[in-house]
């Protein structure tokens, strides 16, 4: 998943980044609210979320959130900040925001509110991802078929991940890309087809299938 990260702070920033691109985020970082808006429109729908703080330059989060949310954008965003009077949280959520969390905080906290939020916006209500015999824990980041667990990549589950958030949905080549890969990764529609290949390889044997749809993409069928 794809996510913006909104930080003017240098050291902040690259230790955020760092971490959740460990976690197998993909993750573009900006340093000021018109960076930032920029940077949404020209994704469209790209991002699963985004790590808003609040004391920008050029625009404050704040203001960058309310014109967000008077376009009409929908996009999940964590306010993440040092604002933490009682006024600055319900400033924030009242504006927009779909959590907050102020500074300093727990890295482990802030990655299980994005998690909880990303799994929201796609409808489901827990960290494990299941259709059928297969099983992805995105806390975890392990799958398992039938109780197996499954040998994936750090790029695999990312693909595997996407399939079952949008499961019998059918995604194109350019929407993998879009959604997986962050700005300083150079990813190819060919190397999705590798990726995909890959994965029907580990986990076609068990009957879980990912099918093609020529011309349009791929599609994890529902079971």
């Amino acid at each position: 998943m794809r996510i913006l990260l909104v930080e003017d702070d240098a050291m902040i920033g690259k230790t955020l980044q760092q971490a959740l691109q460990q976690d197998g985020y993909a993750v573009d970082w900006v340093s000021d609210g018109r960076a930032a808006q920029a940077a949404i429109a020209a994704a469209d729908d790209a991002y699963a979320m985004v790590l808003l703080d609040l004391g920008l330059p050029k625009k404050d989060g704040i203001e960058l959130l309310r014109d967000l949310r008077r376009q009409g954008n929908r996009i999940r965003v964590l306010v993440v900040t040092a604002r933490d009077a009682v006024a600055d949280r319900v400033a924030g959520l009242d504006a927009g925001a779909d959590d907050y969390l102020t500074k300093p905080f727990a890295l482990a906290e802030l990655e299980a509110r994005i998690r909880a939020l990303i799994r929201r916006s796609h409808g489901h209500d827990q960290n494990v991802l299941v259709n059928g015999p297969l099983a992805f824990d995105t806390a975890a980041r392990t799958a398992t078929v039938a109780g197996c667990n499954v040998e994936l990549s750090s790029r695999e589950l990312a693909v595997l991940e996407l399939l079952l958030m949008r499961c019998g949905r059918v995604i194109a080549k350019e929407q993998f890309v879009e959604h997986l890969c962050g700005w300083d990764q150079d990813v190819t529609d060919n190397a999705i087809e590798v990726y995909v290949h890959r994965l029907r390889r580990k986990l076609e044997p068990a009957g879980v299938h990912v099918q093609t749809v020529r011309g349009l993409g791929y599609c994890l069928a529902k079971a």
